[in-house]
């Protein structure tokens, strides 16, 4: 055989191999294909989205008190404190959704705060958390929060609730399925289009869950309804 004989075949599978990566571009919004002739295999990729309601809620109310006489911010504080719990209770909470968090104290005549002149000299801060699985009522009280300004409680640093989704085993299989049988499609229509039948699975892996806020903007933490996704990576033998 001469060697422009020996070069006949070879034109002719990077031909195929041509054809079929422009048939693999309309797959783009399936997922990634990259073919190579040596061991003739193909790699997709396939991509499972689920749009999904936060089951867990998570709310810090933080108050402050200040004055000159730490005894008397004291009594304040405690009295706040009262009023929050009250609120939470008529708001529908069990006891056991409050949590009572620290209590910071500063003290501005203190060597910290030595720079500081005027003001009161003692700032105490207490922080109250409710974790509950009712994300709706927490809605509702976070939307109620002034009524604890109406009664003298002065809230700080209130940055909202953070919804999280805890159920993540629970759809992991379906979605696994799902992203495996998008990648598949992708692959056989690649096979397809080269004209080489698809072979078994030669290698494959899952990329992590992402949890996304569902509509693509703002803070995931603070969105209650997310988006989960996840992205298989996959090879096929080519027969």
């Amino acid at each position: 055989m001469t060697a422009d004989n020996r070069l006949i075949p070879a034109v002719a599978f990077g031909g195929l191999l041509a054809l079929g990566l422009i048939g693999g571009g309309a797959l783009i919004g399936q997922g990634v294909v990259n073919a190579r002739a040596g061991d003739r295999s193909v790699t997709v990729r396939g991509l499972a989205e689920k749009d999904v309601k936060a089951d867990l809620a998570v709310l810090p109310i933080r108050f402050t008190a200040s004055g000159d006489v730490l005894s008397e911010v004291q009594a304040r504080i405690d009295g706040d404190l009262t009023v929050v719990r009250q609120f939470l209770k008529a708001q529908g909470y069990p006891d056991t959704a409050v949590d009572l968090g620290r209590l910071e104290v500063a003290d501005t005549r203190s060597r910290e705060y030595a720079s500081q002149n005027g003001g009161p000299r003692f700032i105490l801060a207490q922080t109250v958390i409710v974790r509950t699985n009712d994300v709706d009522r927490v809605q509702t009280t976070t939307r109620s929060l002034n009524d604890l300004v109406r009664q003298g409680v002065v809230l700080q640093d209130f940055q909202g609730p953070s919804y999280l989704f805890t159920k993540l085993n629970d759809v992991r299989p379906a979605m696994i399925a799902e992203a495996t049988a998008a990648a598949r499609t992708g692959a056989e229509q690649f096979a397809k289009d080269s004209g080489a039948p698809l072979g078994p699975i030669k290698s494959a892996g899952q990329g992590s869950f992402e949890i996304l806020p569902r509509d693509g903007a703002g803070d995931e933490a603070t969105s209650l309804n997310k988006k989960v996704r996840v992205v298989t990576t996959i090879s096929y033998r080519l027969k």
